[in-house]
């Protein structure tokens, strides 16, 4: 091992020195300096998957010309669940890396929640045959609280067997804040385990000393600020900003102004939660930069941003610049303005379909996980003893483009002793249905509400993906219909359905621990798009629907959600009624 090192190290000399060919020349290409802003011309010679020399002429065994193309350093997405991207690990690799994504940190704790430490070990066994550096973060709140039916916990002990995996960087978003500031002994033991390694925040809301304590702990990054207020007292506290960009929580606009020359060394960007289709009609961490640069954003900050202020907060020290020494991550653009990514390199290896096929499968885990037993429309009536034609209720009020949702209250009708959805008054039923196998369905369900903000005239909508622990969620204005989308998505093992008068108007299976495909992600592309349409005949208003309706059942997210154990008041951290 140590003489396979030494005889890295003399190639590197040997070639950065220009004595022997590198094994690969990027000819005709100038290069952003991401520290100083400067654009220069030179060659890029690399050797193995190191850079060993830039801004001078080297001659190589294999040239590329790059004439027209601008080398940034390869783009890092500091946090993301690929399960959101509704793909396998792989076909998130084939996806993203060619915008230019050479590294992603995830989350694995979507998949975790359903199939517990082996979902995690599915992750690690990916990220083994992946083209980009695919690094997890080992899932810190499975479940992410004790109010809802997970269908697994993980405990400290349980993360430990994976801590020095060569791909594992540390903890995982700590999202059960409360439990932190009560010193709750499951996240201190958690904290303590991962003590010396990279701690992911997720701290919605989180100010004045609740923020200190949080942050006392050794959390240190953190992606849930929504405001510039918000972000600025998390920086002067010590957190990294990584600035995200889902397909729900879009949070960049209102982020943007805070970027500039003293702040981008402390700030990265991430998607959280993005699926296929705006991957595929925007892009991904490209897109975040082209929009930041267009809010007027100076552009090398946002780029370092991108790159080497990602790689420090999570202590990937080999790479974020192109440079000698640094690892041959590479996106070749054609306009650093638009960042139009043209070319490739991961590792120093050009990504083209020639590289992606020398990978090794991994097969699909998580088959029949839909556990739950099947509903009637009787599940789905909301009882209630109050007299006359309406009562006043707690309702969950939704917005399109924010994962927080309100905590509205609203007059709603009465009628034989049961509240109504009201549609002309866009009042939706909202009800989580356990999915793990590990109870009955209760008639009434304890996990029914009301949902307002998707405008739904007719019909009903339901997923299999719920954050965290991945429940059924279903909306809808009729009961059948409500009944008719959860049985549909248990005999499908999970994915999404849209249902009207009866009828499945649309539907896309999530076999894989019923969050993930097994098709290519251009199939999955092309599979979403009869559910969007079909959800806007019902009327639906939002523009990702479905992601939306997952995030309903989060509860630590503020500040109404429902869990399949009943409204969750996130503020007062309990179960409320009606």
């Amino acid at each position: 091992m140590q003489e396979t090192i030494r005889a890295d190290i003399r190639a590197r000399i040997l070639q950065g020195k220009g004595e022997e060919p590198a094994d690969l020349v990027l000819k005709n290409v100038t290069t952003l300096d991401v520290m100083t802003g400067e654009v220069f011309a030179g060659d890029i010679a690399i050797c193995g998957d190191t850079i060993v020399g830039i801004a001078e002429e080297y001659s190589g065994k294999t040239e590329l010309d790059c004439t027209g193309q601008i080398a940034v350093p390869g783009f890092i997405d500091t946090h993301l669940h690929v399960e959101s991207s509704l793909v396998t690990p792989l076909e998130f690799d084939r996806c993203v890396l060619p915008h230019g994504v050479t590294t992603a940190i995830c989350d694995p704790h979507e998949i975790a929640n359903v199939l517990g430490a082996e979902g995690i070990q599915y992750f690690l066994d990916c990220t083994e045959h992946t083209i980009m550096d695919l690094r997890v973060q080992l899932s810190s709140c499975v479940p992410a609280t004790g109010f809802e039916t997970s269908g697994a916990e993980l405990h400290a002990t349980d993360l430990a067997p994976f801590m020095h995996h060569s791909k594992v960087i540390g903890l995982a978003e700590v999202m059960n804040f409360p439990g932190v500031l009560a010193g709750d002994k499951d996240m201190v033991d958690k904290l303590a385990l991962f003590a010396d390694r990279p701690r992911d925040g997720h701290a919605p809301l989180l100010a004045g000393k609740d923020l200190n304590a949080y942050s006392a702990t050794g959390i240190a990054t953190e992606h849930e600020a929504t405001t510039a207020a918000e972000a600025r007292e998390k920086l002067r506290k010590g957190l990294t900003i990584l600035i995200r960009e889902g397909s729900v929580s879009k949070d960049l606009h209102a982020l943007a102004e805070i970027i500039d020359e003293n702040t981008s060394s402390f700030m990265a960007f991430c998607t959280d939660d993005r699926n296929p289709m705006e991957i595929a009609e925007e892009g991904h961490i490209d897109y975040m930069i082209r929009t930041a640069i267009a809010l007027g954003r100076p552009l090398h900050h946002v780029y370092r941003m991108a790159s080497w202020s990602a790689a420090k907060a999570f202590r990937l020290w080999d790479r974020g610049m192109i440079a000698p020494g640094y690892r041959a991550d590479i996106a070749l653009v054609s306009s650093l303005q638009k960042c139009q990514v043209e070319q490739v390199l991961s590792a120093g290896r050009l990504v083209d379909d020639a590289l992606f096929a020398t990978r090794s499968c991994v097969s699909p885990i998580g088959r029949s996980s839909v556990k739950a037993k099947k509903v009637t429309p009787q599940h789905f009536n909301i009882e209630s003893t109050a007299t006359g034609d309406n009562q006043t209720v707690a309702v969950i009020g939704v917005k399109a483009g924010l994962i927080l949702t309100q905590h509205n209250s609203r007059v709603v009708k009465l009628a034989n002793g049961a509240l109504l959805a009201d549609p002309q008054n866009d009042l939706a039923k909202v009800a989580v249905v356990e999915r793990h196998g590990k109870t009955t369905p209760a008639i009434p369900l304890k996990g029914l509400g009301f949902v307002e903000g998707f405008e739904l005239a007719r019909g009903a909508l339901a997923s299999s993906v719920g954050h965290d622990s991945h429940n059924i969620t279903v909306i809808g204005v009729n009961d059948d219909d409500m009944a008719i989308a959860v049985n549909r998505l248990i005999d499908m093992e999970g994915g999404f359905v849209v249902v009207s008068a009866g009828k499945v108007l649309a539907e896309f299976a999530l076999p894989i621990a019923g969050l993930i495909s097994e098709l290519p992600y251009e199939q999955v592309h092309e599979g979403l798009i009869p559910l969007r349409k079909a959800a806007k005949t019902l009327g639906c208003c939002l523009p990702e629907p479905f992601l939306q309706v997952a995030f309903l059942p989060l509860p630590v997210i503020p500040h109404l959600k429902i869990t399949d154990l009943g409204l969750f008041d996130v503020d007062r951290f309990c179960h409320i009624t009606l």
